[in-house]
């Protein structure tokens, strides 16, 4: 009998509970811990196939009757913006990201709190205090960053940092074939930007700068509206039960 490695991951399965994406469905996840030596690389095998981090938790849909939740990965090198995106683009030029600690601060929770007050007040989240925001940064044994938006200053092409006060955030993982979402807020007030588009074609090129091939955008749900936006994405390959499929 082969035996499993001692610190080889533990899977759990969660009860059910009402699915946020489709009317009427039930979800289970199935999860493992990610921490100690090993999170980072396990932290990239399981996001491969198909898994999502929160905190040190990674999980992925497990439910019985529905193969919904489909994992996306957008092909940087290959990725073609359309008309719209490229405006999108044109609107923002006078933002720039930089890549910070994941450390939260007042100025992010605040940020925060509007963006689910305005969006999400319905939502899991939204009873989320400093102390829990807080633990969604930084409690992280991966290797992750809180990319900060601001608009540009007269020095930010000396200190690559933007000036003012936050537009918006994303906290995104760095592994080792892509980046990873892991969750992105922003100004509300700003809603002619269309900053989550923005956020997603500028992770884009940071992930071409990087060297990446791929950019993680979580689960796309045929049938959801809210998730209806990752399939403009294109080219972009969703992960089926032979591996990852091309769409373009």
């Amino acid at each position: 009998m082969t035996r499993e490695p001692r610190d080889a991951p533990q899977f759990y399965l969660t009860a059910p509970s009402p699915c946020p994406y489709l009317p009427g469905k039930e979800e289970r996840k199935v999860f493992t811990h990610l921490v100690g030596r090993r999170a980072a690389s396990l932290n990239d095998t399981l996001t491969e196939s198909g898994f999502r981090r929160s905190q040190t938790i990674a999980y992925r849909p497990a439910c019985e009757n529905c193969r919904a939740c489909v994992s996306v990965r957008v092909l940087v090198n290959e990725f073609e913006m359309s008309r719209n995106m490229r405006r999108v683009l044109e609107r923002n030029a006078d933002l720039i990201g930089a890549a910070q600690p994941p450390q939260a601060t007042s100025e992010q929770y605040s940020l925060f709190r509007g963006y689910l007050d305005t969006r999400h007040s319905d939502g899991g989240m939204a009873d989320m205090s400093m102390l829990d925001f807080s633990m969604m940064v930084e409690d992280s044994h991966v290797q992750t960053r809180a990319i900060e938006y601001r608009r540009r200053g007269p020095d930010t092409f000396i200190t690559g940092q933007g000036v003012g006060p936050l537009v918006a955030v994303c906290l995104t993982d760095i592994l080792a074939d892509g980046l990873s979402m892991v969750y992105s807020f922003y100004d509300t007030d700003e809603a002619d930007r269309s900053l989550g588009t923005w956020m997603i074609l500028e992770h884009v090129e940071r992930a071409r700068r990087l060297g990446l091939p791929h950019l993680y955008l979580g689960y796309w749900v045929e049938g959801s509206r809210k998730m209806a936006y990752k399939a403009r994405y294109l080219p972009q390959e969703r992960l089926q039960m032979g591996g990852w499929d091309r769409f373009e």
